[in-house]
């Protein structure tokens, strides 16, 4: 058991996926791949999405202690498919701090967002990760928050702050 906990730890650690393999997982496998990401970081995390999610698909804490909560936009087309627009983020903003205690609100999509999604997201503190941000994540090393700005400090000291 211990064995295999420590192969798990090493394997989401080398995990590493470019954007057309990102592209090409369905919208399940991509939730799951987002959870696998963030468990990359050090985070623990679980998939959620589902009948029922409220508007989340991805659940997880950080070593900081943070609540994360994802709502992922897999988009079949990538770029060239809809906008996620300001609805999504609508949803998100009435559920990830009120029903799932989210410290940091993410809408995440191998897409793109509307020209207006993106300043309504910043105005309510949703962090949007588009197209460009999910492939430099997924094919790197680096956590989700090194790659975001307005990230809320740690709830506990740790190696990272």
């Amino acid at each position: 058991m211990r064995q295999r906990a420590e192969w798990q730890r090493v394997h989401a650690q080398a995990l590493r996926m470019r954007i057309g393999e990102v592209d090409a997982l369905d919208h399940r496998a991509f939730e799951f791949a987002v959870r696998d990401l963030m468990r990359r970081g050090g985070c623990t995390a679980e998939q959620v999405g589902g009948a029922g999610d409220d508007a989340c698909d991805v659940r997880a804490t950080d070593p900081a202690g943070r609540i994360w909560v994802i709502q992922c936009k897999h988009r079949r087309d990538g770029d060239r498919g809809a906008a996620v627009g300001v609805g999504v983020l609508q949803q998100v903003n009435g559920t990830a701090r009120q029903v799932h205690g989210a410290d940091i609100a993410v809408v995440l999509t191998d897409g793109r967002f509307s020209s207006k999604a993106i300043p309504w997201g910043r105005e309510h503190r949703i962090h949007l990760v588009d197209r460009r941000v999910l492939g430099e994540w997924a094919a790197g090393s680096r956590p989700l928050w090194d790659l975001l700005d307005r990230i809320p400090p740690p709830h506990r000291p740790t190696a990272l702050s």
